[in-house]
């Protein structure tokens, strides 16, 4: 199951309807956690993501609605006695803040949790299962966008693999030896004979900033881009001040960088309706997904070959599934 549980949608304070920042992506047997904030570990439970489930947690930066919230998960962390490495990803010029926010208050240490500070931006890991790569967006403090990429693989062809006679067990061995010798052929079958290229699904998070080249080499050919909206059109001006994006400038980023699925969040008070931000976006990109806190989004399915052509919002998997 690859999909975004969002935890939070709230930019600078909660508010009655919204949460603090919180992002859960499941991806297969991992689960990484983008900047929790204040009452994530509640909004957890009433998502029915369970604190095991977290492999990695990535922070942008260290402004409160992205990072108050960290205590409270690693803390459960060890009261669940998760048996399993948790990484944390930050901006390295955090790392003062991460050492107060994790020791914070009394707790009983039992986690394994591997600190991994970035001070450079690109490639963070280089999996598999996959490469996570940073990159620094236009915010004061140093703040960090975070991009997923799967590497690619192959799409196999019923029809071509009949052809050549490869059939049950000797599928997965064509696919692991990539040669295949087959009774009756005069040469080996070859594994580009009978399938296309598939490429990896990507997964960009590009949160506060300003409007910067990094959130368009973040979010390029995304299936699923998670970025920040925090104001409408008609306050450009006060989000050019302060560093942030406009829901038309979050469609912007989407469209010009050909992700196919654009979530939209990080809304401010102003905005009780967030329904004119989604409207803004998506005069500008066609899918666009409203968070709300709750709803979880399905990460678009892979594309068949690189020989298709990119087509923003053609994906009929559907964009948002609420918690029964």
């Amino acid at each position: 199951m690859r999909e975004l549980v969002v935890l939070g949608t709230a930019a600078q304070a909660p508010t009655r309807y919204r949460n603090h920042n919180g992002y859960f992506l499941r991806w297969d047997d991992e689960g990484i956690l983008f900047d929790p904030g204040e009452g994530t570990q509640r909004q957890m439970l009433l998502a029915g993501v369970r604190s095991s489930s977290i492999t990695r947690i990535c922070i942008t930066h260290f402004h409160g609605d992205h990072s108050l919230g960290l205590p409270g998960v690693v803390q459960r962390l060890s009261l669940d006695e998760v048996d399993h490495a948790v990484s944390l990803y930050f901006p390295a010029s955090g790392t003062p803040y991460v050492d107060r926010l994790l020791h914070a208050s009394v707790f009983e240490e039992r986690i394994s949790l591997h600190m991994r500070p970035v001070a450079e931006a690109g490639a963070v890991e280089t999996g598999p299962p996959f490469a996570l790569e940073a990159a620094r967006l236009d915010h004061p403090p140093e703040t960090m966008g975070w991009r997923l990429e799967e590497p690619p693989g192959r799409t196999m062809l019923p029809d071509r693999l009949s052809e050549m006679g490869v059939h049950g067990p000797d599928v997965g061995r064509l696919l692991r030896e990539r040669r295949l010798s087959v009774t009756g052929r005069p040469e080996p079958v070859r594994l580009e004979d009978v399938s296309v290229e598939r490429p990896g699904q990507v997964v960009a998070f590009v949160m506060d900033t300003g409007l910067c080249d990094a959130a368009f080499a973040l979010a390029e050919g995304a299936d699923l881009l998670v970025c920040e909206a925090t104001f409408a059109e008609a306050e450009a001006d006060l989000a050019r001040s302060f560093r942030h994006l406009t829901a038309a400038q979050a469609g912007r980023i989407a469209a010009e960088s050909g992700a196919r699925r654009l979530v939209i969040t990080h809304f401010s008070q102003r905005y009780p309706d967030a329904r004119v931000l989604a409207e803004e976006a998506g005069a500008v990109f066609e899918d666009v997904v409203c968070a709300e806190d709750l709803l979880r989004v399905a990460v678009p399915p892979r594309r068949t070959s690189y020989d298709r052509l990119r087509q923003p919002g053609s994906s009929s998997c559907p964009a948002g599934v609420r918690p029964k």
